[in-house]
């Protein structure tokens, strides 16, 4: 698997100069994993296929889904990619490298949950200061217009949240300076997280039910239910920042209620 792997890396960088790899390429390697992994979910819905694991009864209409996915590629061509290309020397200064040998499983796996750790604690704070008065009316409300979110919604809002929760994801990288590998894989794991958590279904296979400190859809579906000042589950993987500062009491009662067997009739909607 190893030599697999290297053999189809020293192809990359023998076709592509570093540039080519670590700005169109991402971009590449983004988009490819976000709308392939966040389309189902669209025509699940429309469909209504797998409805019994769908969180929220409403659907959204085609027109907002398709509003949606317009307004996605207008923002990932003029701020992600842009985004991308801004970044290369930061990442080219802090170290970054796309050349062999490829870093070892290891260093791998390590730079990686760092990352997830390192993210999800300056998004949560980052999430809740969107969540103020003035920040979620002009900023983080475009977010929010899906109260009933699917999968490619995670990544519906305005620039400047596009930015500065981006810094999030960032931050990690440019601390290590990984090799372009680990940075790929860094971005195709946090895609398929965001777009699970907004998928709005929760399956019998969801990660939440079998790693208990990870959120998922049914923890981030009861934030985009709520009112902005009662929503709290800002976390974007895990769920003990929330626990500590105890920002997701309501979704805790409410799973409460659920597991006792009481119905919630949407008072909180």
């Amino acid at each position: 698997m190893a030599s697999i792997v290297e053999s189809g890396w020293r192809y990359l960088i023998t076709n592509f100069n570093d540039f080519q790899l670590a700005c169109l390429g991402s971009f590449f390697l983004h988009e490819s994993v976000f709308f392939f992994s966040g389309l189902p979910f669209i025509y699940l819905e429309r469909a209504g296929w797998l409805s019994k694991y769908k969180i929220q009864t409403k659907n959204n209409s085609p027109a907002a889904q398709e509003k949606c996915i317009t307004r996605l590629v207008l923002y990932h061509l003029c701020v992600n990619l842009p985004v991308m290309i801004a970044s290369y020397p930061v990442f080219k200064f802090m170290g970054m490298r796309s050349s062999l040998p490829l870093p070892s499983w290891k260093v791998v796996s390590t730079q990686i949950i760092f990352y997830f750790i390192l993210e999800d604690f300056v998004f949560y704070w980052g999430h809740r200061v969107l969540h103020t008065k003035w920040l979620y009316k002009h900023v983080h409300s475009i977010h929010h217009e899906y109260a009933t979110p699917f999968g490619l919604t995670s990544e519906y809002a305005h620039p400047a949240e596009i930015l500065f929760l981006g810094f999030a994801t960032i931050i990690g990288p440019a601390i290590t300076g990984p090799h372009l590998i680990t940075l790929w894989l860094w971005m195709v794991l946090r895609v398929l997280e965001t777009v699970e958590a907004h998928c709005g279904y929760h399956f019998p296979w969801s990660l939440s039910n079998f790693l208990p400190l990870y959120g998922g859809a049914d923890f981030h579906d009861y934030h985009h239910r709520l009112l902005y000042t009662k929503s709290g589950n800002y976390s974007s993987t895990f769920v003990y920042m929330d626990r500590l500062f105890g920002t997701d009491t309501g979704y805790r009662k409410l799973k409460a209620l659920k597991k006792a067997g009481v119905e919630d009739d949407g008072k909180e909607m």
